[in-house]
């Protein structure tokens, strides 16, 4: 099958860091797996970085290399795959803007995930117009490439649900679709964009290495909480990090009773260790008493490193000619350039407003 034939995937990520396990098991390791069967497009974006980081753009620029990097020793690999940053592509500001007329305010700050993040970074009502539409930028980001399916985190649900809504009203609008067609039947009704399905990764939410939170729930793997294992941690800080993570803070001793449910030692065996019967048995075992935190913590760290160090060690192969990646970026964004080119051309005739 030709890559022109294959059904088209986009997904991403904001460039804020290096990225960590609960990118792998959230997204990244779908994305490895999807690219013999679909066509991929890996967008960078960097301008929903800048939302909440306009006073750092170096940070914000060197983050698009750590995240690149990242992939790239993941194993997306560019021959199969289109990377590109988001900024480079500025068919994606001029959609931001036509879909935006389309999204009521309210319906905005509906968003769970903006009012968590005002929340969590103590925003107030102290946040640019920018931050309030990147779920905007989003939807261009997504739609500028009319995707079939968009692998994600669960805590991008929110916004790929405002994907299908802005892609249903702007087919309805424009393309004279009626509201009442399935969704898998807008583009043979005549619809531009399609109303893209979600696929999930085997882990929704991986939680952090740390404490819970102050309501007790545990933390979702975070950067910013620093509660994270990174894909590019040397077997050193992998051991440092599980040996420090958070478990059963009732159990004082390794000859106490744990619990497992709500563990992160044991959530992190369930994901991650390939050896399920090791882990129920040693599960049962720690509910009983008759085995360590440490022993299950070594084991763990065995497990984490065995994801981990084929992936830092290409990485650090990739570190030695930075020339060559910013070559492969530059590449797979003229591609996506080409793309989203067209559907904005696409888009405005729908729209009747193409002039020449």
């Amino acid at each position: 099958m030709s890559k022109e034939q294959k059904p088209r995937l986009l997904t991403g990520d904001t460039s804020t860091g290096r990225l960590h396990l609960g990118h792998w098991v959230g997204s990244l390791e779908n994305r490895v797996r999807m690219q013999d069967e679909y066509d991929c497009y890996f967008i960078i974006a960097n301008i929903q970085a800048m939302t909440t980081r306009m006073d750092r753009p170096a940070e914000v620029h060197q983050h698009v290399m750590d995240v690149m990097l990242d992939y790239l020793a993941a194993g997306i690999d560019p021959a199969r795959s289109t990377v590109f940053i988001q900024s480079e592509v500025p068919a994606i500001a001029e959609l931001t803007v036509f879909f935006s007329l389309l999204v009521p305010y309210p319906r905005l700050m509906r968003n769970p995930t903006i009012k968590d993040e005002i929340r969590d970074k103590g925003l107030g009502d102290n946040y640019s117009v920018g931050f309030l539409l990147y779920p905007v930028s989003q939807v261009a980001d997504i739609l500028a490439f009319r995707p079939e399916v968009v692998p994600v985190g669960e805590d991008q649900i929110p916004h790929l649900e405002l994907t299908r809504e802005v892609a249903r009203r702007f087919n309805q609008v424009y393309c004279h679709v009626d509201p009442q067609t399935p969704d898998e039947e807008y583009l043979d009704k005549g619809g531009l964009f399609p109303v893209v399905e979600t696929k999930l990764g085997r882990s929704r939410r991986l939680v952090g290495i740390g404490p819970p939170g102050p309501d007790g729930s545990l933390l979702k793997m975070s950067k910013s909480m620093n509660n994270a294992i990174f894909l590019s941690d040397d077997p050193d800080t992998v051991k440092k990090k599980v040996m420090a993570m958070y478990t059963d803070p009732n159990r004082l001793k390794a000859t106490d009773k744990g619990c497992v449910e709500n563990n992160p030692l044991w959530i992190f065996h369930e994901t991650f260790n390939p050896d399920q019967d090791w882990v129920r048995e040693a599960e049962e075992k720690y509910r009983a008493g008759t085995i360590g935190d440490v022993e299950c913590k070594r084991r763990l760290i065995d497990v984490l490193v065995g994801v981990i160090e084929p992936m830092r060690q290409r990485r650090l192969q990739y570190e030695k000619d930075l020339h060559h990646v910013v070559s492969l970026l530059k590449e797979g964004t003229a591609k996506a350039n080409e793309v989203a080119g067209a559907t904005l051309v696409l888009a405005k005739e729908a729209m009747r407003q193409r002039y020449f």
